[in-house]
């Protein structure tokens, strides 16, 4: 615990899809003897490791990694799930002696860690949720989501039409209690039950947009398509959230003769670019955020100075457990 406070300390890391989070939460996580929490809604799948980007079996023997390859594809993981499971973790990490450290960049789910979110006040309505899958089954994703837009653009900015699980819940928390996702949002507990330090990273968007690209090269590289093909061939429905995420449903467009090859990287490339936008607009609605702008990559040293300077600032000089 830190001086003058009783609420357990939490770092979290959270910045677009590839800024450059795992190298600096592994330099992190060793200096602040941590463990670190998957902050991120696709890790959690087994067998999807090369589209979700996630951290090397090596790396993970460097430092306790939670949250990762805890579900099969084919099972649906939600966000009270990931709130029930983190808030299960922070006081066992604590109790060893280290750090919980949250890294990723599915905002709403670390949102709903950092702050007291509830997800149970509003009800659910299974005939309403049928009716939009036939709606969205009948006339598509994206005009599924223009009936969110026209009720709840904020939620629609946030939310990608593909994400057909989590559109729906937003309609129907607007059909059920009459009152935008955005607005329950907004008037949920911003206090938190521990004390956080947020570090944001953030760089040039044409840096970004050039580092997204590569890393889908590299992925092609290491073998996106043979993983997507593999989890097709051991039965993973095309049509689950997971094979939805992206990397997966551009290949499977691809490998179903629909998408030619380059075709299916151009849309992947494109998507991604369109998800990090998104994961900004986010976090900018986030508060407590302490931003470092890696945009120059030839000084990491430079970044780890300033981030940790930060977290001593925030937890006291050092990190002292009883």
């Amino acid at each position: 615990m830190s001086e003058g406070s009783s609420k357990p300390r939490l770092l979290v890391l959270i910045g677009p899809t590839a800024i450059g989070k795992t190298r600096l939460s592994l330099e992190l996580a060793a200096k602040y003897e941590c463990e670190i929490i998957s902050g991120d809604s696709m890790q959690v799948y087994r067998g999807m490791d090369i589209g979700t980007a996630k951290a090397s079996k090596a790396e993970r023997r460097l430092v306790p990694h939670h949250l990762i390859d805890i579900h099969d594809p084919e099972d649906p993981f939600s966000v009270a799930e990931f709130q029930e499971l983190v808030r299960e973790l922070i006081p066992q990490i604590h109790q060893r002696g280290k750090l919980p450290f949250i890294v990723g960049g599915t905002g709403l789910y670390i949102e709903s860690v950092c702050y007291d979110y509830r997800f149970t006040e509003v009800g659910t309505d299974q005939q309403f949720r049928d009716d939009q899958d036939a709606f969205a089954d009948q006339r598509g994703e994206e005009a599924l989501h223009d009936k969110l837009r026209a009720i709840d653009p904020e939620s629609a900015e946030r939310l990608h039409y593909n994400d057909r699980r989590r559109v729906i819940r937003a309609l129907e928390i607007a059909h059920v209690s009459g009152i935008p996702l955005s607005e329950h949002m907004a008037n949920q507990t911003k206090d938190s039950p521990y004390e956080l330090c947020i570090i944001g990273l953030t760089m040039d968007r044409a840096l970004l947009y050039k580092r997204i690209e590569e890393r889908i090269d590299a992925m092609m590289e290491s073998g996106l398509v043979e993983e997507v093909r593999s989890l097709l061939a051991a039965g993973c429905p095309r049509d689950t959230v997971s094979m939805k995420g992206l990397g997966y449903k551009e290949i499977i467009s691809f490998l179903e003769g629909e998408l030619s090859l380059e075709a299916a990287v151009y849309l992947l490339k494109r998507n991604t670019r369109h998800y990090a936008k998104r994961q900004l607009s986010w976090f900018r609605h986030m508060k407590e955020i302490n931003w470092v702008d890696v945009t120059d990559q030839t000084n990491f040293s430079a970044h780890l100075k300033k981030i940790s300077d930060i977290i001593t600032g925030k937890f006291v000089h050092k990190i002292e457990y009883n």
